[in-house]
């Protein structure tokens, strides 16, 4: 156990690739070879004669893959004989960012838009087509792990899921949190574990979470609805899916309570608006307004005693050019 926790803290590996000045016709071979080296062994193809444009950036931590991939319109395969041949013993989630995209499988064929996720063994064969190119995050997680986070459960089809706006908020915290740290430089200390945690929170359809998982999402809830006045414990946990006591012992063991968070946050929030050029035309009033204080008072308050220092003082020293610490 331990030597897995020091595993967890291992600095992640970041790789990127370009097809940019590689000649045409050997760009497939060089888009294959990195997702080879980087993410996943796959068979690529385009769909026409076109010259294929493809970029990718890459993270690999010790119990995890993560990727942003774009490129123009190509079809990837695993057929029995290629993964015969390339075994990769991962489960694999694909993030539809942009674009409609086809996946066949042998039990039949789903269809994949924007928003939408779909989760597959990928030593089991599969084909993905995507006719107006392809925009999309992928998560690979080893097969013995999503067994242990799934209960034993072998994952024979695929499994789709919503990640967008209305969607749960362990998928879509999910999501993000894969977003954010393949742009973040670095990412941010707990992202492997945050991940994960968040990851067997769908993969056990939400019977096997922990107070990690269950910190991430609600996190993930509250900065995206943190400039509601009414956001409260209680729509925190219900979004997770929890019981309020779960979530107050979910922060507690992080040394916080969901009700300092959401304060903290709103007052950063505050903070960096009274010190953008972009909200110059804003009133304090309206600022407050708009990271979820329902008072100005009790804005300026808090802001005292967090900063030592007034809203008004802040955006007088950003006009002055000064900056206070």
């Amino acid at each position: 156990m331990a030597s897995q926790q020091n595993d967890l803290h291992a600095p992640p590996r970041a790789l990127q690739f370009t097809t940019q000045g590689i000649a045409p016709l050997s760009r497939i071979q060089h888009w294959e070879s990195h997702n080879a080296k980087a993410l996943i062994s796959l068979d690529i193809r385009t769909i026409d004669e076109s010259p294929l444009h493809a970029t990718e950036l890459n993270l690999q931590f010790p119990s995890l893959r993560l990727a942003r991939v774009q490129g123009t319109p190509q079809i990837v395969e695993r057929s029995e004989s290629f993964i015969r041949q390339n075994p990769t013993d991962v489960v694999a989630v694909f993030f539809a960012l942009a674009g409609d995209a086809f996946f066949y499988h042998r039990r039949g064929h789903e269809t994949l838009k924007p928003g939408q996720a779909i989760m597959y063994d990928a030593d089991l064969p599969f084909m993905r087509g995507f006719a107006a190119g392809l925009q999309e995050l992928v998560l690979t997680i080893p097969r013995p792990l999503f067994r242990e986070f799934s209960g034993g459960t072998s994952l024979n089809q695929p499994v789709r899921f919503d990640f967008g706006p209305g969607a749960g908020t362990q998928a879509q915290e999910l999501a993000r949190m894969i977003g954010s740290a393949l742009v973040s430089e670095p990412p941010a200390d707990d992202t492997e574990k945050a991940v994960l945690e968040l990851f067997r929170l769908i993969a056990s359809g939400g019977k096997a979470g922990s107070g990690t998982g269950y910190l991430a999402a609600a996190k993930g809830y509250i900065e995206r609805s943190f400039g509601d006045p009414g956001l409260g414990t209680a729509e925190v946990a219900a979004a997770v899916g929890i019981s309020e006591r779960q979530l107050g012992r979910a922060f507690a063991d992080a040394g916080l309570t969901p009700g300092r968070y959401v304060l903290g946050l709103r007052l950063d929030r505050g903070r960096e608006l009274l010190a953008s050029p972009a909200a110059a035309g804003m009133t304090i009033g309206e600022i407050a307004a708009v990271v979820g204080f329902s008072s100005q008072n009790y804005f300026a308050r808090t802001f005292k005693e967090r900063f030592h220092t007034t809203p008004l003082q802040i955006r007088k020293a950003t006009r002055a050019g000064i900056q206070l610490d």
